[in-house]
């Protein structure tokens, strides 16, 4: 919470070259499946998040933004190119997965079922397991260094040790 009470979001993308602070209630959050937002996105539908009526500040540089529409633009980190935002004539919505904590933001309605995927509703009923379930992963998972920036905010990014 900021000083006057109000809530305060933070989030980014993959790489932290994009930062965002919000200031103030979130709007409403949904799930997308329409075709623009499929391929915005790389995925099977897209949660997003209004944040009309709160402040948001880019703390470290700005996406990078394409027009997908004669009203829409969509906004990307332009070195790692994590999906951001979209922005059009009513407001401004932030990918959910975006945030620092994505979890505290569910999506209440969905929107584009004109489009969804016939699969899409069979996904949480697919055999489900923990990653080191597999050996193989394991293994692979031991060795991994990850370059993601992380889940908070950091004075600069990447860090001095840049893996380059």
């Amino acid at each position: 919470m900021s000083l006057d009470n109000r809530p305060v979001y933070t989030g980014g993308c993959q790489c932290g070259a994009v930062r965002f602070r919000i200031e103030g209630a979130l709007g409403d959050a949904s799930v997308c499946h329409c075709r623009m937002c499929q391929k915005a996105s790389g995925n099977f539908y897209l949660p997003l998040v209004s944040v009309r009526g709160a402040r948001l500040d880019w703390t470290r540089a700005e996406p990078k933004r394409f027009r997908s529409s004669s009203h829409a633009w969509r906004g990307f980190c332009a070195e790692c190119g994590t999906p951001l935002t979209y922005e059009a004539p009513d407001g401004v919505a932030l990918a959910i997965a975006a945030f620092d904590h994505p979890e505290e933001i569910a999506p209440t309605v969905q929107w584009g079922l004109e489009s969804k995927l016939p699969y899409v509703d069979g996904v949480p009923g697919l055999p489900a397991h923990a990653t080191l379930e597999d050996v193989e992963a394991e293994h692979f998972l031991r060795e991994l260094q990850s370059y993601q920036h992380p889940d908070h905010d950091t004075e600069s990014w990447p860090p001095e040790d840049d893996h380059e």
